[in-house]
């Protein structure tokens, strides 16, 4: 089908009126602009900006066809679940974890989710069903006292009182347990269900045919039943449940409040330079933004017009706010404190600094500790360890118990096995810790890719520092030139600057920025040749040109000596020195400093004093000399280190490469994340110990093993308190690193 589309003229009149349009493409409302409109098909159409109207241009029922919405801003895909102990599951849907049966959770959490469903179902079925759960525990214990007809009656009531708390309230836990047999993947739910179910289908038998039980198992009339039991351990699991999905949603807490930063309409400057609000996801590349006192900044980009300070302390930590001024990089989500700035945008959604640290956050969150490995190899069996013994309980029991009553003994204490033993404490024990660490971490202005590096940042002991960006500020400025005998200071920085050109490094910026300062005319070099770490070569007016460190010039056979006393003199004074020769001769030399941080020296007392050895490596030389690093020529090293440190200031290749970034640049932050990594690998160990420890104990007491010594048994009612405990404990122990380092 051939498409025919024009512009149209404003001698037509066809975009003279006055009435609201809707923009096709981002669907906002305008008023007709003969420049930015187009007829298609007999229709006008009104567009907001060029670019809006070059996408409709060039695909125009992409945003005309029925089954699609009007705006044409980038929908966010589709919500992921993931499950907390067992990150491989994903889905798109909620639902449960066919391995553990835990509720589902988005991969990466939004500001409209708190009103967790499942969180509401388990309210209601809990709250609805705790006068029944009372009432029939209540006629369980005094129910001889005061129920008419005797033991048997008091079955049936007992019966009808439990029914709809052990059918209706805990049909999730069915579904589960179901789901578990069928996925061959038994979890707590298999433990539970078959608990619950076995206390309650052996009561019902007992109300409604005691006829089929032996008479020794009848007392006083009746045969025991066991339907308050069963209520109680449904009540219980279930505030249990209630409370542990409420302590996970304070896991999420850090990158909700990240996610809470971003404004939500920014004002763009129109071409005729007319201002609107518009929302921030029709925000494009190259759109001019007024950012007025007291607004956020709406995304990343780069100051044109005006003076202000910028609060960047949400994103990176320093209280202090930031002078911009025309050509400064600004960060969205920051707070303009003063005066008024237009920017251009240069990053938009899910570019932007701030979507990049939520999605580093969330999938740190998300990945698995090393130490997780061992919980995992234990878990697999622990159900199916659990479920004989729960099985040798009852036979033993059965076999070796009071005589009259061992069965009964044997059922009880085996269903307080199944009970007591939930998996679950041992499953959340790290994942819990992780997801608490991160979001701490990101409040502090350090981004761990995963896992494994918040558990590898404590064993570090040497920190190789890059110092170009690292220990420095990163932008170099020109010093000086020495000029080798027969040449002139003017001729040795043309040379330089001119071969320069092609180079990105922010030396050779500095180079070329003060030849241009000085008015001095640059040739276009003929070839351009970058030597990572040692210099640059190529042929700049026929001439075979090298600009670079001791090492490019052994290699260009080039005697260099003539100049090594002035330029260790200047590396003395922490100045990078370059050695510039043309076909072959020494040249001169050009010296380019670069400002040490302010932080850098507090940075390098505080790390020292942590017992870390810190090493400098650089190409520039020997006297002016981990991962630590910003740069692209960075990233073999960031990612081949055991723990690679980006800068956030760096490059996006060394960000990629590393295993941790700091937003800020600022070295002070390694010893917070160090000193993090260091308490969130002791409260997995406290919490695998608790998970370890408490099944240790529990599983014993709830088989009777001491029975003998105390005379005691542990009801399934206890245990079914103890199981949901456990797992809050371990997330309220997580937690606690949500105030590390404060």
């Amino acid at each position: 089908m051939r498409v025919h589309i024009t512009g149209m003229q404003a001698d037509k009149g066809a975009a003279s009126d006055d009435k609201p349009h809707s923009d096709p493409v981002c669907g906002v409302k305008v008023v007709a602009d003969p420049l930015k409109s187009i007829e298609h098909h007999g229709t006008a159409y009104h567009f907001c900006s060029a670019k809006c109207m070059e996408k409709f241009r060039a695909n125009p029922q992409a945003y005309l066809a029925p089954s699609l919405p009007t705006p044409a801003s980038p929908t966010a895909a589709g919500t992921v679940y993931t499950c907390p102990m067992h990150p491989e599951i994903r889905q798109p849907a909620p639902g449960n974890c066919p391995k553990c049966g835990m509720t589902l959770e988005p991969v990466m959490p939004s500001l409209d989710d708190d009103d967790n469903p499942e969180l509401t179902d388990f309210r209601q079925r809990f709250w609805w069903t705790l006068p029944l759960t009372v009432a029939v525990t209540f006629i369980a214990m005094f129910g001889h006292r005061i129920v008419a007809g005797g033991l048997p009656a008091q079955s049936w009531i007992e019966f009808v009182l439990s029914t709809p708390v052990i059918v209706w309230a805990a049909w999730p836990f069915y579904a589960r347990w179901l789901a578990s047999l069928m996925n061959r993947s038994p979890n707590m739910w298999t433990l539970i269900g078959t608990g619950v179910g076995a206390a309650y289908a052996y009561s019902v038998a007992a109300t409604i045919a005691p006829g089929l039980f032996p008479p020794v198992y009848a007392s006083d009339g009746r045969i025991g039943v066991y339907y308050e039991a069963a209520a109680v351990i449904v009540s219980l699991t279930l505030l249990g449940q209630i409370l542990e999905l409420k302590a996970r949603s304070q896991t999420s807490a850090a990158t909700k409040a990240l996610l809470g930063l971003a404004p939500k309409v920014a004002r763009r400057i129109r071409e005729d330079g007319s201002e609107e609000d518009v929302p921030l996801t029709h925000v494009h590349i190259a759109d001019m933004l007024r950012v007025r006192p007291g607004e956020k900044v709406p995304v990343d980009g780069s100051v044109l017009e005006g003076e202000s300070a910028i609060d960047e302390s949400m994103l990176t930590g320093e209280p202090v706010p930031v002078t911009k001024r025309a050509g400064d990089k600004l960060i969205g989500a920051t707070i303009n404190t003063s005066g008024s700035l237009v920017m251009r945008a240069e990053k938009v959604g899910s570019q932007t600094m701030l979507s990049q640290i939520v999605q580093m956050v969330a999938n740190a969150q998300r990945s698995r500790a090393p130490m997780q490995r061992l919980a995992d190899v234990v878990a697999g069996y622990f159900v199916v360890v659990v479920v004989g013994v729960a099985a040798l309980t009852f036979v033993g029991w059965g076999m070796f118990g009071p005589q009259g009553s061992s069965w009964l003994f044997g059922f009880l204490n085996a269903v307080a096995v199944l009970i007591i033993a939930c998996p679950c404490a041992l499953g959340l024990a790290t994942p819990m810790s992780i997801m608490a660490a991160t979001g701490r971490a990101a409040t502090q202005g350090v981004l761990f890719r995963d896992a494994a590096a918040i558990e590898g940042m404590r064993k570090i002991d040497t920190l190789i520092v890059d110092k170009t960006g690292t220990l420095t500020e990163g932008k170099p400025a020109f010093d000086r030139v020495v000029a080798a005998p027969a040449y002139r200071d003017k001729e040795v920085l043309q040379i330089a600057a001119s071969i320069d050109q092609g180079s990105e490094h922010p030396l050779a910026h500095a180079i070329v920025a003060e030849a241009r300062r000085r008015q001095i005319a640059l040739d276009k070099p003929e070839t351009f040749e970058s030597s990572s770490g040692i210099g640059v070569r190529g042929l700049v007016a026929g001439r075979r040109i090298a600009l670079g460190n001791t090492a490019l010039m052994d290699g260009e056979k080039v005697d260099w000596r003539l100049l090594a006393r002035p330029a260790e003199a200047l590396r003395n004074e922490g100045a990078s020195v370059m050695y510039l020769a043309a076909d072959g001769k020494l040249v001169g030399l050009i010296a380019v400093s670069d400002p040490v941080k302010g932080t850098t020296p507090e940075a390098l007392r505080t790390l020292k004093a942590t017992g870390l050895r810190v090493v400098m490596a650089t190409g520039d030389g020997i006297t002016t000399a981990m991962m630590v690093g910003d740069g692209i020529n960075d990233a073999p090293a960031l990612a081949k280190a055991n723990v690679g440190i980006a800068m956030g200031t760096g490059t996006d290749v060394a960000i990629n490469s590393a295993h941790v970034t700091l937003v800020k640049g600022d070295l002070r932050a390694i010893a917070r994340a160090r000193s993090l990594s260091v308490e969130t690998v002791r409260n997995m160990r406290q919490n695998l110990a608790f998970a370890f420890v408490y099944n240790a104990l529990g599983i014993p007491l709830a088989a009777g093993l001491l029975y003998p010594i105390t005379g005691q048994l542990l009801s399934p009612v206890i245990a079914a308190l103890a199981m949901s405990l456990s797992s809050v404990s371990v997330i309220t122990n997580a937690l606690r690193l949500r105030g590390a380092g404060k």
